[in-house]
């Protein structure tokens, strides 16, 4: 059977579940209703963006295993709280969970745009190594001290949709509007010689319709779930190989979670690890199913080469790396680790 980004199974529901509270122990008080958002169109378990199905999934498993002791509402879109606004929203328990963008946060905690560095993550071996690794350690001691705990490690590769003209080699983003989707990757594109654009993934399709952008610079699915095949000609891939990968963890309010009983906070972070089997297992699989969408879409599909990924790290390692490093002594010490990791 073919596999597509629509029947990535999760393995984990059809394994015994390793974890649950037993029949008796659910709480006697009302149930805890965590509420869970991302940016990012909604669909069902099993159809749409796989960003929102994860979370819909985690949240039918942690409620299963808690007997209904503790459930979660996904609220897709932004349709709860504007996109910009969840990791603040995060930091002070006015929000519950989100799968978020981690370089979004850059402006307030800017460590965190180690999680959208170009060139530091080449693959999905690397980034699935970070959570075990001094660099993963370390960042997520930091997001706690910040008051907001990791679930889920997600990582995404991602691609450029070009309006008119490719891009793939640095010498084409010369002269061309670009959205990069963090800090560091515009000071990429600054030094390609490229206008810089900064919005979140949702407003992506508007700007480009109208012109404001040439290019922009997003994950795999994001391509795919925001039909940007529709006004884009072009398409540069981020399969087997990319300098833009992003960290899209699932995250939860320290403070949430502290307050909640040690079984539901076991059962979270259980289910939470066994969704970043899935997680990987459908980027990997949309990297491949945008290619096919373009290309049936009429678009120019062009993949990297490791020569071209190693010319964008080079000038990366130059300007985005440098900068980031001279931050401050904590940007400083990810950094290494994270080169440590390559």
């Amino acid at each position: 059977m073919t596999v597509t980004r629509r029947n990535v199974v999760l393995g984990a529901l059809a394994a015994p579940a390793l974890l649950a509270l037993p029949r008796g122990a659910a709480h006697a008080a009302a149930p805890v209703d965590l509420k869970i958002s991302h940016q990012f169109p909604g669909g069902t378990l099993t159809e749409g963006d796989f960003r929102d199905r994860l979370c819909r999934v985690f949240a039918a498993e942690v409620e299963k295993r808690t007997n209904g002791a503790l459930k979660g509402t996904v609220f897709p879109g932004s349709s709860l709280m504007k996109t910009n606004a969840q990791f603040s929203a995060l930091r002070k328990g006015a929000l519950d969970m989100s799968l978020y963008p981690l370089s979004y946060a850059g402006g307030e905690v800017p460590e965190v745009n180690i999680g959208l560095m170009p060139g530091v993550v080449t693959n999905y071996e690397q980034g699935t190594a970070w959570k075990s690794a001094p660099v993963g350690k370390v960042l997520a001691d930091l997001l706690m001290d910040k008051g907001i705990k990791i679930v889920s490690w997600i990582w995404q590769a991602g691609g450029v949709a070009g309006r008119s003209t490719p891009l793939v080699e640095p010498a084409d983003a010369k002269g061309m509007k670009v959205r990069g989707g963090s800090r560091e990757m515009d000071m990429v594109l600054k030094a390609a010689g490229a206008a810089v654009i900064s919005l979140p993934s949702n407003e992506i399709y508007a700007a480009m319709q109208t012109g404001a952008l040439d290019a922009a610079m997003t994950s795999s699915t994001s391509l795919i779930s925001f039909r940007l095949e529709e006004v884009a000609k072009t398409l540069t891939t981020g399969r087997g190989k990319a300098y833009w990968f992003m960290l899209e963890p699932l995250l939860i309010s320290r403070s949430i979670f502290e307050g909640l009983p040690k079984d539901m906070q076991d059962v979270i972070m259980t289910v939470g690890a066994e969704m970043e089997k899935f997680g990987t297992e459908a980027a990997k699989v949309d990297d491949q199913d945008v290619a096919r969408i373009y290309a049936k879409a009429g678009a120019q599909v062009s993949d990297l080469s490791a020569d071209t990924v190693k010319r964008w790290q080079d000038i990366a390692r130059e300007t985005a790396w440098k900068d980031y490093a001279a931050r401050s002594d904590s940007c400083a010490k990810i950094l290494k680790l994270a080169e440590q990791a390559l």
